[in-house]
């Protein structure tokens, strides 16, 4: 499932406070010696100063070196204090000495101190802008004339962005470009997005959450319009998070490629038709992704299906999430796509299958067409292994045989083993479909836990 982070500790984007950036406080009022050592050291050793809640900033500008870089770091779920307000403006004056900007609070918080952002930072490397609820009805703009050309990593959530922003365009050293976009008014259309990753040639992470369900058709007008743009090869990309519609996908995913890809996370909204030739076109062009299992989980408001999941490191390769409710709607969704990637997924041998009954009602339970589970299954025709797991267990017995009861050879082909999970008069329903892989020569092995 798609998080806020979007990524790992190394990029900084999480929200955790910067604490160890004040390694050095304590060793520094050991005596006199050791703090001219780290003092006179400062710029080898990265010693800086760290403005954050409660810090008295004006006694620590005024009694601290002037070389020092300066962090400012406030991350708060309450509105600022008056104390800590005059702080926070009185370091963000210290524009030649900024080397990161991470402001988390409240929408009208946050808003007193983003025009004050602007101009140009020199060494700023870390600008993360994030009002603590992203589904508010305020929009902030970020400042036209702000530039930081040493820019490494760029975290907004709730802003509108300038189309021609200096910021986005000057960023060549951009590692990290997370963008959270909660309602219509901070949108900007894909050939917008493209022409900022033309100027991102070192880019690792792009997040891209937009978080109200724009409708395909919307894009596609845009489409219309947009240019023909030069291809973006982006080879330190290995980390790509996209939730939207399709369409918008297909836009990006269409002038990208990607080598060094090592992780993609994709969340669409419900719709009734997916398409998406160009995902499979950029999957393609990869070189780091492997496909050797998937779990597909049909869980109470989506259905999300993790590819080659690594249990050890809590990662996986690919993660595609559908965000729908009925079970009917979740199967057709994964069944559309997975048909689309069934290229890719041609090398997976072990399949799972989960789904959490909450309720036995007839609105959450529907009955899933046998094609659509057929349509599926077709997709993973070199799984050996299949584990079915809580309330599936009988759907999909009965999707394994035809129309007349036989059972269909046709699904499976390489299984070598089918795992259930639920009380032995529950797994009688493969009976039929075991006796007959028997029967044909291919004998595959029932487990019932």
């Amino acid at each position: 499932m798609l998080d806020r982070d979007g990524g790992d500790d190394d990029h900084r984007t999480r929200w955790e406070p910067w604490v160890r950036e004040r390694w050095w406080y304590t060793l520094a009022h050991v005596c006199q010696r050791w703090r001219n050592l780290i003092l006179g050291s400062a710029s080898y050793l990265g010693v800086c100063l760290v403005c954050t809640i409660g810090t008295p900033v004006a006694d620590m500008l005024a009694q601290s070196p002037t070389h020092l870089p300066l962090i400012i770091d406030y991350v708060s779920k309450d509105d600022i204090t008056a104390e800590d307000e005059e702080a926070i403006v009185l370091a963000l004056e210290q524009r030649d000495r900024i080397c990161r900007i991470r402001l988390r609070m409240p929408c009208l918080c946050l808003q007193k101190f983003t025009m004050a952002i602007n101009e140009e930072y020199l060494i700023l490397e870390y600008l993360i802008l994030d009002t603590l609820y992203g589904n508010t009805s305020t929009v902030l703009v970020l400042p036209e004339p702000l530039q930081a050309p040493h820019l490494c990593h760029l975290a907004l959530s709730s802003f509108s962005l300038p189309i021609g922003s200096r910021l986005l365009m000057t960023t060549v050293d951009l590692v990290t470009l997370y963008l959270e976009l909660p309602q219509p008014s901070t949108y900007f259309p894909p050939n917008t997005l493209l022409q900022w990753l033309s100027f991102m040639p070192q880019l690792e992470m792009l997040v891209i959450l937009i978080c109200f369900p724009l409708p395909n058709r919307d894009v596609e007008r845009q489409l219309i319009h947009m240019p023909n743009m030069t291809h973006i090869t982006l080879p330190n990309l290995r980390w790509v998070t996209f939730k939207g519609v399709s369409t918008y996908s297909e836009a990006v995913f269409r002038r990208i490629t990607a080598p060094c890809l090592e992780n993609l996370q994709i969340g669409f909204f419900n719709q009734l038709t997916f398409s998406v030739p160009h995902l499979l076109s950029f999957l393609n062009t990869t070189e780091n992704l492997s496909y050797n299992s998937v779990m597909c989980h049909f869980a109470r408001e989506l259905v999300y299906v993790q590819v080659d999941l690594r249990e050890e490191a809590n990662t996986y390769a690919l993660l595609l999430n559908v965000y729908c409710e009925d079970l009917d709607w979740q199967v057709s969704s994964v069944a559309q796509i997975c048909d689309a990637l069934n290229p890719i997924f041609s090398p997976v041998e072990h399949l799972t299958l989960k789904h959490l009954v909450h309720s036995q009602s007839s609105e959450e339970h529907k009955e899933v067409n046998c094609t659509e589970w057929h349509r599926f299954l077709r997709s993973f025709s070199n799984v050996k292994t299949l584990s079915v797991e809580d309330g599936l267990v009988r759907d999909l017995s009965h999707c394994l045989q035809l129309e007349d009861g036989e059972p269909s050879l046709g699904l499976l082909p390489e299984l070598q083993e089918l795992t259930y999970f639920g009380n032995g008069d529950t797994g009688k329903a493969f009976t039929s479909f075991i006796q007959a892989w028997q029967n044909a020569g291919h004998p595959v092995t029932l487990i019932c836990h």
